[in-house]
């Protein structure tokens, strides 16, 4: 199927939104726009199987898909107004939404997607230190540099889980670490190209890395990084929401039916990602395994995410991430999925 949407304006999607009289998936229903920012990570999946099996067409939803490098980088298209949806990262939605941007997560992606992957001499001898504190400050000795450690920019999931792993958990010496903030493709380069010795990553990054580079290996999990993790969310404009509820309520049990496929059929979600991701830049087989991986914590549940996720903005609000506490009744509408038929959770 071809993934080329046409294009139309913003203010035409809110006019075919406040007009569609029928409900969306009905064959009758005129298609409802809707542009949709992502990053193009498996935190993402489920937009990838939506869209791939068609069952957006299906139901009447016409996704315009523009990918972004990162979070922070896509709530400054955000503030635009040109988007209606986000499949975001839940820091970066809430540094949005401290901004005044009314986006509202209706739907998780993952919990404990983010881990701590090292390469080279460093991954290799972090095992062999007796903490994750004698490693850092072993390496820094023995190279006469800090352990440069990639990740997003600040603001993102991996880099606030990875500030918090560093400072709450291992209590690493910040003589000892060197953090770097790119752009998502940047963190691989970097991993492969040796210019960084670990990075706070996301799949399929930790997959491939540990594919091409023998001495990659997980150093802290996402759980052990920072408790029940939130990661990746589907986030909605409050004006759509309003506008047209019967199609955020479509995209979201779509968007659970997608969780499931994921979980029950690693194989044909991986098709269906190397169909918007683009064939060539990774294997299906990769795709797979990424997918089989622990660290993929695939889970549409937004209830999962709530507690972690009010720890994760008090953090974030500590090293000045963000402008304000946003409270979870704030951020969340967890009416959308709780409204869902039982059968289609």
């Amino acid at each position: 199927m071809s993934l080329s949407f046409p294009m139309i304006s913003r203010r035409a999607a809110l006019g075919l939104a406040a007009s569609a009289a029928l409900p969306i998936g009905r064959a009758s229903a005129a298609p409802l726009s809707l542009k949709v920012a992502y990053i193009p990570i498996l935190s993402m999946a489920q937009l990838f199987v939506v869209v791939s099996e068609g069952w957006a067409t299906e139901a009447g939803l016409d996704l315009q898909l523009t990918k972004f490098s990162s979070g922070p980088a896509m709530v400054q298209a955000l503030a635009s107004g040109g988007y209606d949806v986000a499949y975001i990262g839940i820091g970066p939605v809430m540094v949005a939404r401290a901004s005044g941007l009314d986006f509202r997560v209706v739907a998780a992606n993952g919990v404990g997607q983010g881990s701590l992957l090292g390469v080279g001499d460093f991954a290799t001898g972090f095992a062999a230190a007796g903490t994750p504190a004698q490693a850092f400050a072993a390496f820094h000795k023995a190279t006469g540099r800090p352990v440069r450690v990639a990740t997003l920019p600040k603001g993102s999931v991996p880099d606030t889980v990875l500030r918090y792993w560093l400072d709450e958990v291992a209590h690493i010496a910040p003589a000892d670490v060197q953090v770097l903030g790119m752009g998502e493709d940047r963190v691989q380069q970097a991993l492969l190209a040796g210019s960084a010795d670990a990075a706070s990553a996301l799949e399929p990054i930790i997959t491939v890395v540990q594919e091409r580079v023998p001495s990659a290996r997980v150093l802290a999990t996402g759980n052990q990084m920072f408790p029940n993790q939130p990661g990746a969310t589907l986030a909605v404009r409050e004006t759509v929401l309003k506008a047209n509820r019967a199609a955020v309520e479509t995209l979201v049990r779509l968007h659970v039916r997608a969780t499931k496929l994921i979980k029950a059929d690693p194989a044909r979600a991986a098709i269906d990602t190397q169909k918007v991701l683009g064939e060539g830049l990774i294997s299906t087989e990769t795709l797979e395994h990424a997918y089989r991986s622990p660290t993929i914590g695939v889970e549409a549940n937004p209830h999962a995410i709530a507690d972690a996720t009010e720890k994760l903005g008090a953090f974030q609000m500590k090293i000045g991430a963000l402008a304000r506490t946003v409270p979870n009744a704030e951020l969340f509408d967890m009416s959308v999925y709780d409204g869902l038929p039982a059968g289609a959770k």
